[in-house]
């Protein structure tokens, strides 16, 4: 399970989608997201899905890989999914008993939930596949670069994020390492009821917890060492510059938010 998380790390291999300025990624990235919150017909859900799906083409990620990246939010696509089935009043009811009242209007809203979180989770999972943090966080700062002006942090909130992201496989491999320590000791977290496996989550989460709170300790004395100034001007060896293709995805994403936008105000 820990090896099937997607989110956060960056897979190696040659594709246009890599190759692209990362913000290019990050603005449609945005515009995705935009999208996937305004769409709501069916047509409207084909369409973004067969995007995705040219965009995966695009990458070179094989479809396998992607999809096991699904499997850790299964949990909370169905869980999301339930509450929408039976919390969502409707006119045409299919089944009802008791307190639970399941309705034609209650399948539709759970069904685009549920497709909505699996597209977002795809969507957030391919900037980071197709970009290195390094990247990824050098062309955040470029971005938010003019909020600068205002007295806005951002070469800090940036570093932030910069080691969030860093650190993801990292935690990823400790919790591993961890989860196979404890099963060599006889710990079971495959069998028994859900409450049982979350008990049994406990041995993996304590010292997954001290073994964070310690490398962050070590990381925050290295900087100190390091004479870090989190106010001291800073300049980078890279340069950003739009190509393109770039400018044909920008251009892309703004019509298709402007679209979406002027068909839900007409219609």
């Amino acid at each position: 399970m820990i090896r099937d998380i997607t989110i956060g790390q960056y897979y190696d291999c040659e594709s246009p989608l890599h190759k692209m300025d990362p913000r290019t990624k990050i603005l449609w990235t945005l515009f995705y997201m935009i999208i996937l919150f305004m769409i709501n017909s069916v047509s409207e859900y084909l369409i973004v899905i067969l995007m995705t799906v040219f965009f995966i083409k695009v990458s070179n990620i094989p479809v396998k890989f992607m999809l096991r990246g699904l499997k850790p939010i299964m949990l909370i696509v169905i869980f999301t999914a339930v509450l929408n089935l039976f919390l969502t009043p409707g006119e045409t009811v299919l089944f009802s008993k008791g307190a639970f009242t399941v309705t034609l209007e209650g399948v539709a809203l759970a069904l685009k939930m549920a497709v909505r979180i699996i597209l977002l989770i795809i969507g957030s999972s391919l900037l980071t596949l197709t970009t290195t943090p390094t990247v990824l966080t050098g062309g955040l700062e470029v971005l938010l670069s003019p909020l600068k002006k205002i007295g806005v942090p951002i070469s800090v909130f940036v570093m932030m994020i910069g080691i969030a992201l860093r650190f993801i496989p990292t935690l990823l491999d400790e919790t591993d390492k961890i989860i196979k320590a404890q099963t060599s000791r006889g710990a079971d977290f495959e069998n028994g009821n859900p409450i049982k496996r979350i008990k049994a989550m406990i041995p993996i989460l304590i010292p997954l917890f001290v073994s964070a709170f310690r490398r962050a300790d070590e990381l925050a004395v290295a900087m100190e060492c390091r004479c870090y100034n989190s106010d001291a001007p800073r300049t980078s060896y890279r340069r950003f510059c739009f190509g393109k293709y770039d400018t044909y995805a920008l251009v892309c994403g703004i019509l298709m938010c402007i679209i979406l936008v002027v068909v839900k105000v007409v219609l």
